[in-house]
């Protein structure tokens, strides 16, 4: 008598981009926010008030500051990274937008809006951007009234695999920041909180 090999661990389907998008065309994600995070779709929380009008006044601050020189998407865009698809809050892209015939590839600067979702975009979410080398990465912390800043995304010790951003800021309401790609502007963070 052979033993019966043990059933495989259940495992996650990953969808390509062109599944991803095929399925949003056939209406799988009708009346759902949803995003490619490598090759799993995730349906993302509800937005509130609250949320709403941090991504606002941080979209307006950030127009002020590129204005002739990146345009800034804050309708929740998608970053058409390696193998996801995320949707920030807001982003800096450089150039117009006219000039791009599909979605980004690159930002110069990353926003997420973190009311619910605080510990996965100070992890899952960082750990992404650092590994597509976004080398601005901004947390509105909704709930404690402050500004996480991530730059320097470099590849953690040999044999992790994994990518992550060296240095990380908190900010308070009354500090200012400055994007790395405008170095010359200072945004008081309070501007961004609502």
């Amino acid at each position: 008598m052979t033993a019966k090999p043990p059933p495989a661990a259940p495992r996650p389907f990953r969808f390509t981009r062109e599944q991803y998008y095929r399925l949003g065309e056939l209406g799988f994600f009708a009346d759902k926010r949803v995003e490619r995070i490598r090759g799993e779709i995730i349906e993302m929380s509800p937005i509130n008030w609250p949320h709403v009008v941090g991504c606002r006044k941080t979209a307006l601050a950030l127009e002020r500051v590129f204005a002739g020189v990146a345009w800034v998407s804050r309708n929740e865009q998608p970053l058409a990274l390696a193998e996801s698809d995320p949707q920030p809050d807001v982003m800096v892209v450089a150039g117009r937008f006219e000039d791009y015939t599909d979605h980004p590839t690159t930002a110069l600067l990353v926003v997420e809006v973190a009311d619910a979702t605080l510990s996965r975009d100070t992890t899952e979410k960082a750990e992404l951007y650092a590994e597509a080398g976004i080398p601005d990465y901004w947390v509105l912390d909704v709930e404690h009234s402050q500004l996480l800043v991530f730059r320097d995304p470099q590849p953690l010790p040999a044999g992790l695999g994994a990518t992550a951003y060296r240095t990380r800021q908190t900010l308070a309401p009354t500090d200012r920041m400055s994007p790395l790609a405008a170095p010359g502007a200072s945004i008081l963070v309070s501007e961004l909180l609502p």
